[in-house]
């Protein structure tokens, strides 16, 4: 997949563009090497800094009338994220980590890096995405946490955007169903993890009440076409 990452990024956008609008097409039947680059393309999509690449490929898609990838692109309506050194305002609701105080950021970082078993509900109810990041890269973590966690409601955008992007995790179907069936799912990272979904997964997705009504719609689109 990195290699892929790669390519697109280094290709001129109106070649990349186009060629996605193919694989797009191509994932629209199931092949199994379009899911693939599709996969990787969708990871690119929720990477800060590639904002500007992105709004690039997505006015081609508009102007080219590129039916296959301006459906798995969607205008932005901003979409909040959490700059570095912010505290998240629910900063003040983390869990008790059994120590007699408030742990500091730091403490909890250092703990999602070495989590146990026992901690491991306590870690999946932290607020900040610095340490849900740091659980997600840890090897005792398991996909059922991460279902469990992608589940959750509340959950914050921001960590929501920390699982969609990972690579251990984005790869994981039950992964990505459990983000898009969230209320709290936002459509820029919703309704292009749609185009990922098979068949029978955008059937369970246009009939849970709660899915938030682009990501349906997106999905309905998907069944139709």
């Amino acid at each position: 997949m990195a290699f892929v990452r790669d390519a697109l990024q280094r290709a001129d956008p109106s070649v990349a563009a186009r060629a996605l609008d193919a694989v797009c097409a191509r994932n629209q039947s199931r092949n199994e090497a379009a899911g693939e680059v599709l996969l990787a393309f969708t990871g690119l999509l929720q990477e800060p800094e590639l904002s500007h690449w992105v709004e690039t490929l997505r006015r081609i898609a508009e102007s080219d009338e590129l039916g296959p990838l301006r459906l798995h692109l969607r205008a932005p309506d901003g979409r909040i994220r959490l700059a570095p050194g912010v505290v998240p305002d629910d900063e003040r609701r983390v869990p008790d980590y059994g120590r007699g105080r408030t742990l500091t950021l730091g403490e909890r970082k250092n703990l999602a890096r070495r989590p146990s078993r026992r901690l491991m509900d306590r870690l999946m109810a932290d607020p900040h995405p610095s340490v849900i990041q740091n659980l997600l890269n840890n090897s005792v973590t398991t996909e059922d946490d991460i279902v469990r966690l992608a589940a959750k409601r509340p959950l914050r955008s921001e960590i929501m955007v920390e699982i969609a992007r990972h690579p251990r995790w984005n790869v994981r179907r039950r992964v990505r169903l459990a983000l898009v069936l969230n209320p709290g799912c936002p459509p820029d990272l919703g309704v292009p993890l749609v185009g990922l979904l098979l068949r029978t997964e955008l059937e369970t997705l246009v009939q849970i009440s709660g899915v938030h009504p682009e990501i349906r719609q997106a999905a309905i689109q998907r069944l139709r076409g």
